[in-house]
């Protein structure tokens, strides 16, 4: 079992009591401690070359006991610790993952326009952090038209045949076995095919038979999951094989899920900076579910 804590970011807010709530049952289930931290922002503006001289430490930290009260009487993580650090929460929380095995914040803090979807840290954190990051979202999100999943408690992931990350589908079946959890492999690929003419705005049918790609996304699929059944046996696994935009199917597969689980683009020669990717990037902002946004498995020795 990982020794290290499950973190909770905390500010206070409805939404980190959400986050909270959700740390604090991950925490139970993994026997792993709970860290909940408090980032206090600081103003850091200052002219070019002059550092900003750190706020002096109250001896009390009223949102770290707001923390202690709500989960006083509870019982579940190996112990709870109460932490308040300094700093600009977006580079602060981002930092936490190095000594995390879970970081989980909400989709807003106290901070920034309450009308925004996902705020400036959760992307920032969701991006940087070494560790997986759950986004916990405010209630609301549930979509209609959706048809109701089989009852029981059920884990999304998306899989992307094209790329595969087995840090990704490790993660979703590690999390469907502690949640006693089927779990649902979305892979999406895009339909109708079409070859662009050169003639601007002129597509062509390729005569591509759907069947046959579909068959082929699914025999991927099977490949992939397979290493990861054998691991898992008591999971049971549903690929769900699908056309269309792979950020939608998700998004639809999130409803009524206990979690969905989604990767982060591999740096790149060109492309070395971290990126979230479109589809992750969307489902964040748009599922209704938690999210875990888990970050590439390193690449092999030599690779």
């Amino acid at each position: 079992m990982d020794t290290l804590p499950v973190i909770a970011a905390f500010d206070g807010s409805d939404d980190s009591l959400r986050a909270l709530d959700w740390a604090f049952d991950a925490a139970r289930r993994r026997a792993a401690t709970l860290r909940v931290v408090h980032v206090r922002q600081y103003a850091a503006w200052a002219p070019a070359g002059i550092a900003l001289p750190m706020p002096p430490r109250a001896a009390t930290d009223p949102v770290l006991d707001q923390a202690r009260d709500y989960l006083d009487g509870r019982t579940g993580p190996a112990s709870v610790e109460l932490v308040a650090v300094d700093g600009a929460p977006g580079a602060t929380l981002p930092e936490l993952g190095a000594e995390a095995q879970l970081l989980v914040l909400g989709s807003r803090g106290r901070g920034g326009f309450t009308s925004l979807l996902l705020g400036s840290n959760g992307l920032t954190t969701a991006r940087d952090a070494e560790c997986p990051v759950v986004v916990v979202p405010r209630p609301g999100r549930e979509l209609d038209g959706i048809p109701p999943a089989a009852p029981g408690p059920r884990v999304v992931v998306g899989l992307n045949v094209d790329s595969p990350d087995d840090a990704v589908l490790a993660f979703a079946f590690a999390e469907a076995a502690l949640r006693d959890a089927r779990l649902q492999a979305v892979a999406a690929y895009p339909w109708p095919v079409q070859l662009w003419t050169g003639a601007p705005g002129e597509l062509l049918p390729t005569g591509i038979d759907q069947d046959a790609v579909e068959h082929e996304i699914r025999v991927l699929a099977e490949g992939f999951l397979a290493p990861h059944r054998a691991r898992h046996p008591e999971v049971e696994v549903e690929p769900y094989v699908a056309p269309g935009d792979a950020a939608g199917q998700l998004v639809a597969a999130a409803q009524g899920a206990t979690l969905t689980v989604v990767g982060r683009h591999r740096r790149r020669l060109l492309a070395p900076a971290r990126m979230l990717g479109s589809v992750t990037h969307a489902v964040l902002l748009h599922a209704p579910s938690p999210v875990a946004v888990v970050p590439p498995a390193p690449p092999e020795d030599g690779g």
